[in-house]
């Protein structure tokens, strides 16, 4: 009797609890499964018979599934009152005309599928990952190969000026003319090729990269093959093509930079004598490249009309125009020293310059629309020219760095095999793996006409970042080598540019805080940038649209992200089998507790949370890293899985997850929770990734100091000079024969071990190797040659007293190109 009423006891006290638990878990599979409001209605009906609710309850029950359920008395009664309370708290966000155009500009691509929780990876392997055309790759095997061979960057930089044979042949084989199509002269390539174009020439020179990149990117011929008039066109676009116009553009200011909006530059309509209508234009910008030697200088502006007379009011707004540099008034001649790199960095100044009106890109028509231009315009240069030249440079330090490691000997080894050595080694060619598949995968959504400007904010502020972390390791390993420079040194030029790359195109840090997610959030939001628009014009049935399907949204990536995190992963199914599968799953998983804490983010700040740039910025760094593991895996899927490349792609993903990893560790320390408890279960529990192993970092590094096609295809589109006399043919010949005669070495140090030869200047060992049988004549000729190569390949540069003192030339006057 004593044991059933303990029995009896114990129920009643378990069943309540198990009853409790059964909801949850019937409430988490359906919101995981994304159930109708229908299934989720006949869920409720079937828990109050269940538990025999009371007749009150079901009345309840009733009252609330009619309000949420009826579309007219949902939008009257509970719609209505959500929104009049938003309003009078003033909760979302309000958004500027200019934060509108930049937020509108260009489009969502697969960044709406990371943002969403619930990413559709087969949608995702299918986007492009496109190669060259035939013609594109004469052209990389050509004139690009030809451009950089006969540019030595040491000249330029000793100089302050590329050679006039390279300015020559850039106008002759149309390198200015990379996006403007045949019809006008251009090349007609695609992003992908341009992008392949800067990224070869910055492995050679960066102001050559420069100097190509810039009349291709934000400039004339862009806002004119999308914006300009016929006639514009026709003028102006085989003139840029064939070099006999230099372009520039002129946005930046003294007090206008990232807030590009705040430009002070004004021009001002007026009619003149002959009865016709100009602008006065006048500006004060900085940091223009090519400006100093620019004979077409796009203009930024303010365009004030006081008469009205173009019938747009009396402030159309910003306005961009196309001004020749002969136009009096206009002031050129000097030139910004960014650094000591030697690109055409320049300010300019214009005072009362005047214009005719179809000097405006676009003619009249377009007068005002300046800023919705540079918006598009950057949603796709953004994702081109710096990630190229990023790139570019991360492949060239691999390639350097890989080979040195090999070569330089400390302690008897070669550097390399340190563990030290291998570190920093693994990051590179992690990086350098990484980097390629997400430029590739990029400009496969730009050759098909995306516009993706979260895409492209993201590949500008990574790739510039990770270039900053590669040269820094490479200066590392290179040591002295690094430090020294001269015509020998191929690393130090990439490191006093760096910060170059970090400044332009939207600096990095406003880049990370208030673009990626600031922008992202609203963008790539599958419903708030609804909300918002209803809220701003007060359309209740609007709202009543975006807001019910959002509340589904959150429950849905709530209920996945709780899942996940307690599976680690598991109930998701993998679009692909292999060693890759987990990465699907895991990414999977980031998305669905990103989605949710974004939500939660944005609950609980509303309209604040934009300021809220560490916690933004942790945000971004999620999204993106997201995006980047992406690129990666849609890389090896597209290359044919080769196995060969996994020690990199488990790298370069392992570390992916890392940096999501440590994104979320900071949101949840920072975000300010109530409730503790359950936020520190969720926190431990979405634990993602760590960094790569020290084993899987060694097997990247030895990768990269082998010779042959593993460590051709990492740095694959970096240019090698033939000529062994160059810095980079020098190394790249004595990294070959030490690697070939290594075999060799060990021999020869193994009869020194065991006493059988005596430890000896090299030459003089390889011939007692001889004497004592233990190599062939051939074997030390290669032995002897090897090591004469590295210990050429590991000098620096010295100058005398003289040379040095004079190695900068005097100011050199700007000249132009004509």
């Amino acid at each position: 009797m004593q044991f059933a009423n303990i029995g009896y006891g114990f129920m009643t006290t378990v069943t309540p609890w198990l009853s409790i638990l059964s909801i949850i878990v019937v409430c988490v599979l359906l919101g995981y499964t994304g159930a109708t409001r229908w299934l989720w209605s006949l869920a409720g009906a079937a828990a109050l018979f269940g538990f025999g609710a009371p007749l009150s309850l079901w009345v309840i029950f009733g009252i609330v599934l009619s309000l949420l359920t009826i579309q007219p008395l949902r939008r009257l009664i509970v719609t209505g009152g959500i929104v009049k309370i938003l309003e009078a708290m003033k909760f979302l966000p309000t958004i500027s005309e200019t934060e509108r155009t930049a937020i509108e500009a260009g489009n969502t691509w697969i960044d709406g599928e990371l943002f969403s929780g619930k990413p559709n990876f087969k949608r995702i392997l299918n986007e492009s990952y496109p190669d060259l055309t035939a013609e594109e790759k004469a052209f990389m095997d050509g004139p690009v190969e030809e451009l950089c061979r006969i540019t030595n960057d040491w000249e330029v930089f000793r100089k302050k000026d590329l050679p006039q044979e390279t300015w020559d042949y850039i106008k002759k084989k149309q390198f200015f003319g990379i996006i403007i199509p045949k019809k006008y002269g251009g090349l007609g390539f695609s992003p992908s090729a341009h992008s392949a174009i800067i990224a070869k020439l910055a492995s050679r020179s960066s102001p050559l990269s420069t100097t190509v990149m810039v009349p291709n990117s934000l400039g004339p011929a862009e806002l004119l093959l999308h914006y300009g008039t016929e006639e514009q066109k026709g003028y102006y676009l085989p003139r840029l093509a064939r070099g006999e116009d230099i372009p520039s553009f002129a946005l930046t200011e003294p007090g206008a930079g990232s807030d590009a909006g705040a430009i002070t530059s004004d021009g001002i309509v007026f009619r003149g004598d002959d009865g016709q209508l100009y602008i006065r234009l006048n500006w004060k910008k900085r940091y223009i490249t090519l400006a100093a030697i620019s004979t077409v200088l796009g203009l930024a502006f303010k365009l004030r009309d006081p008469e009205n007379l173009l019938g747009k009011g009396e402030n159309p707004g910003i306005t961009c125009a196309l001004i020749p540099t002969d136009t009096a008034g206009v002031v050129l001649g000097r030139r910004h020293d960014p650094l000591g790199i030697p690109f055409y960095n320049s300010p300019t100044e214009g005072h009362d310059v005047v214009v005719p009106l179809d000097t405006i890109i676009g003619g009249p028509e377009q007068a005002g629309n300046g800023w919705r231009m540079l918006m598009e315009s950057l949603a796709v240069g953004r994702g081109i020219s710096l990630p190229a030249s990023a790139t570019g440079g991360v492949r060239m330090a691999t390639r350097v760095v890989s080979a040195y490691a090999a070569v330089r000997k400390q302690f008897g080894l070669s550097i390399g095999k340190f563990e030290g050595i291998e570190e920093p080694l693994a990051r590179l060619g992690g990086y350098a793996y990484l980097m390629e598949a997400a430029r590739r995968y990029t400009c496969g959504a730009l050759d098909s006409g995306q516009k993706p400007a979260v895409v492209t904010a993201i590949a500008k502020y990574h790739f510039t970042e990770l270039l900053r972390k590669a040269v820094n390791d490479a200066m590392d390993i290179m040591g002295g080598a690094g430090i020294s420079r001269g015509p020998r040194n191929l690393i130090a030029h990439a490191y006093m540019g760096v910060p170059i790359s970090i400044t332009v195109e939207g600096a990095n840090i406003l880049t990370r805080t208030l673009m990626i997610f600031g922008q992202g959030a609203i963008r790539c939001h599958p419903y708030a940038f609804k909300e918002i628009n209803a809220l701003m014009k007060g359309d209740v049935a609007g709202f009543d649209r975006a807001f019910w399907p959002h509340i589904g949204h959150v429950i849905r990536n709530l209920s996945r992200s709780v899942l996940l995190s307690v599976t680690r992963g598991f109930l998701l199914k993998s679009p692909v089998k292999g060693p890759t599968a987990k990465y699907y799953r895991k990414i999977s998983w980031s998305s669905a507790s990103f989605a949710l804490l974004a939500d939660i983010a944005m609950g609980m700040y509303g309209g604040r949370l934009k300021r809220m740039e560490k916690i933004t910025g942790r945000f971004a760094d999620i999204f993106s890293w997201m995006y980047l593991g992406t690129a990666t895996l849609r890389r090896f899927e597209a290359e044919g899985r080769r196995e060969e490349h996994l020690p990199f792609v488990h790298w370069s993903l392992q570390y992916t997850l890392a940096q999501i990893q440590q994104a979320f560790d900071g949101l949840f320390h920072n975000m300010g929770f109530p409730f503790k408890g359950p936020i520190t279960l969720w926190s431990r529990a979405n634990s993602i990734g760590s960094m790569p192993s020290d084993k899987l970092g060694r097997e990247v590094a030895l990768g990269l100091q082998k010779p042959g096609a593993e460590r051709d295809a990492l740095t694959a589109g970096t240019y090698i000079p033939p000529d062994t006399n160059e810095a980079l043919g020098r190394l790249e010949n004595a990294f070959r024969l030490v690697y070939e005669a290594d075999p060799i070495a060990k021999k020869v140090m193994k009869a020194v071990r065991f006493g059988e030869l005596a430890m000896d200047r090299i030459d003089r060992l390889a011939m007692k190797a001889i004497d004592a049988g233990i190599i062939t004549q051939q074997e030390a000729v290669l032995l002897v040659v090897a090591e004469e190569a590295r210990t050429d390949a590991i000098q620096v540069d010295s100058f005398t007293l003289t040379e040095h003192m004079h190695q900068e030339p005097e100011r050199s006057s700007v000249r132009k190109v004509a």
